[in-house]
């Protein structure tokens, strides 16, 4: 298992590789779509009223010269960049929604992965929802009163439609007032995923890259009068079973499957990694299920993380494991104070493990 951390598109710059690298990380898992920035923060909240807010399409951030200069500057601080998390919404909306620009979206993500490929990236995770991660509060939840994601679903207006010109909690058109997202069944979305899968995977595995999709989060089965996909730990299963594809893996999130109402999160571990599935992890805790969970300190939580990695390292796992997001401490430098705190606690679990 490899140690890594998550960092967002405003946080690539060589001090924050460097932290990374302090912190006893190896590799590193990028962000290039813009939802968080240094002014919103990390896991912002977001409700009917507030999404993550504009997309930008085809940023020059996705070139081939941007993901081998950031390659290169990782490697020279030790570090090495093994995936990238989540395409930009206004680059695959169609995609998502079956609209008319779909096939050019997806011969424009095909780029995406041969350029991530060239950059000896070898992984892309991806959320295939419509709603997207959507409905997270902050508030003062963890232990300490540290500030940290939660989601209550009786506080928020969860069947409230989405404005037509959104995607994924952002904003990638101006939309006419009252106009909003077809409603569609559950077997429909499947069939988007599927349509997809059969598009991309053929290259992923020509440009030698993991196609990694994320289980939903919140893990609800209908979010904003749309169908959700992995919502239970069986239904990555489905995903596999659709395309045999050695690309076709999980970025298999330890939080978002335990907030699920249905499972185990070890015999979801035991399941998948025996299969060879997973990708990379998210590696956090959290307290409760949906509809109503707190995430909290990684040494806090219903998961036993001891447990949890002895069962990936059973499986061989050797994909990167990362604390997607944590609870921020009270101090200057909120963020850096709680992942070094998570980093620092699987670190030591690894070498004991």
């Amino acid at each position: 298992m490899k140690l890594g951390i998550g960092l967002y598109k405003h946080m690539l710059s060589r001090d924050n590789f460097r932290f990374a690298r302090q912190a006893g990380c190896t590799h590193l898992i990028i962000h290039l779509a813009e939802y968080y920035s240094k002014e919103k923060g990390v896991v912002t909240a977001t409700n009917d009223k507030t999404n993550y807010g504009e997309s930008r399409s085809m940023d020059p951030a996705w070139s081939l010269e941007n993901m081998l200069a950031l390659q290169r500057m990782a490697r020279e601080e030790g570090l090495e960049i093994y995936g990238i998390e989540n395409f930009s919404p206004a680059d695959w909306y169609d995609v998502l929604l079956d609209g008319p620009n779909k096939k050019a979206q997806i011969e424009y993500l095909k780029q995406l992965v041969r350029n991530a490929g060239a950059a000896g990236i070898k992984a892309i995770g991806y959320n295939f929802s419509l709603a997207g991660v959507w409905g997270h509060q902050r508030k003062a939840v963890a232990r300490g009163h540290a500030v940290s994601a939660c989601f209550n679903a009786k506080e928020l207006l969860i069947d409230k439609k989405i404005p037509n010109g959104e995607i994924w909690n952002m904003t990638y058109a101006p939309g006419k007032a009252g106009e909003f997202v077809q409603p569609i069944d559950s077997d429909e979305l499947w069939s988007r995923l599927n349509w997809f899968l059969q598009e991309i995977l053929p290259i992923a595995e020509e440009a030698g890259v993991d196609m990694a999709l994320h289980p939903d989060d919140p893990p609800m089965p209908r979010l904003r009068n749309t169908p959700r996909l992995v919502y239970q730990p069986s239904l990555y299963q489905r995903l596999i079973d659709l395309a045999p594809s050695h690309s076709n893996k999980l970025e298999f999130c330890m939080g978002s499957i335990q907030e699920m109402s249905d499972g185990d999160i070890y015999e979801a571990i035991d399941h998948y990694a025996s299969q060879g599935r997973i990708s990379y992890a998210h590696i956090r805790n959290v307290i409760g299920k949906v509809p109503e969970y707190k995430e909290v300190f990684i040494d806090e939580g219903d998961i036993d993380i001891f447990k949890a990695l002895k069962l990936l390292e059973k499986h061989d796992f050797n994909g990167v494991i990362i604390p997607d997001h944590t609870p921020e401490m009270t101090c200057e430098r909120g963020w850096y104070a709680g992942m070094a705190y998570a980093l620092g606690y699987l670190n030591a679990v690894l070498k004991i493990i």
